[in-house]
């Protein structure tokens, strides 16, 4: 590029207008050059038409055609087919932009989806999974509750069949519901599906329903570093509310973390002083407010948990 005599005079050429070699510099000291000479010469090129596609301040985009010796030099003829061709190619651009630009926000939204312990299914009309999140994934690789053959979902066990079926079955006026199902290993989950706003006359494997299944737990993922910086908790006291958030009864605590009762009780004084809380319920409720939505990703074989 850098041998090329035309490269100024394109950076300046408006939309659509259409140059040959004549346009800028006689033609016989063009074929004196080393750019022709090295690279249009050898390829049995006498001209080259520029048009110009693009021009921003962050970018100019032009489309050079070679012309062979046996046509001669760019005449209007020319000019007039690359002028029509332009807008084409113009649109193909932006079309092309589009397309990149929503696939890179597909796969970012995939990326946030992947990073929720929530396991998240988006399925089709016809019942089919069009996406699944890491945590979904999971799920169906455990398949204690839920399983995948094939592209659909199947359930692990009579009443959750029932459940899973009649979440499938809603309509975008029925009221939505959260459902109990309880795993082959005993474990209790959490089901709610509803339906997406959707084109009737998009295909049918567009994505229809959506279904969350989250595991009921007395002890969800809790953000404890903010719960201490939102009230000012020392260790000690953080320690003993993340016990009776596990625990519960003050002499259990105090066995737990091998400190008296009355040191317990102490504390438990100074976390309803900080919070407002009246009582250990409340403590409870305040630290389900902090709760993680956010899997968390452990290290080695181990899973997300």
């Amino acid at each position: 590029m850098e041998f090329d005599p035309l490269l100024d005079r394109h950076l300046n050429l408006a939309p659509e207008q259409t140059i040959g070699v004549t346009d800028i510099m006689p033609h016989a000291d063009f074929l004196e050059t080393t750019f022709y000479r090295e690279w249009m010469e050898p390829q049995g090129a006498i001209d080259l038409a520029t048009v110009a596609l693009e021009k921003t301040a962050a970018r100019t985009t032009v489309l050079q055609v070679l012309r062979h010796r046996s046509r001669g030099t760019v005449d209007d003829a020319m000019r007039e087919r690359m002028r029509l061709l332009a807008p084409h190619i113009q649109r193909s651009q932006i079309m092309g932009r589009q397309i990149r630009a929503r696939s890179h926000t597909v796969d970012d939204l995939a990326d946030v989806l992947d990073g929720l312990n929530t396991a998240i299914c988006l399925l089709d009309a016809d019942g089919r999974v069009v996406h699944a999140n890491a945590a979904c994934r999971q799920l169906f690789a455990d398949a204690n509750l839920l399983a995948m053959v094939g592209d659909r979902i199947v359930a692990r066990n009579t009443q959750t069949d029932k459940i899973f079926r009649s979440l499938c079955e809603i309509d975008g006026g029925a009221r939505r519901q959260i459902e109990l199902a309880t795993a082959a290993d005993g474990q209790h989950y959490l089901l709610h599906a509803f339906p997406l706003k959707r084109d009737r006359s998009l295909p049918r494997d567009i994505a229809a329903t959506m279904l969350f299944v989250q595991r009921a737990s007395m002890l969800p993922l809790l953000a404890a570093d903010a719960i201490a910086a939102a009230f000012r908790l020392t260790p000690s006291e953080l320690r003993v509310l993340m016990a009776i958030i596990e625990i519960g009864g003050v002499p259990d605590i105090a066995a737990k973390l091998g400190i008296a009762e009355t040191t317990v009780k102490t504390h438990l004084g100074r976390l309803f002083e900080k919070t407002g809380a009246g009582r250990q319920a409340d403590l409870v409720k305040i630290a389900a407010g902090f709760a993680v939505p956010f899997a968390r990703r452990t290290s080695g074989d181990d899973r997300a948990t």
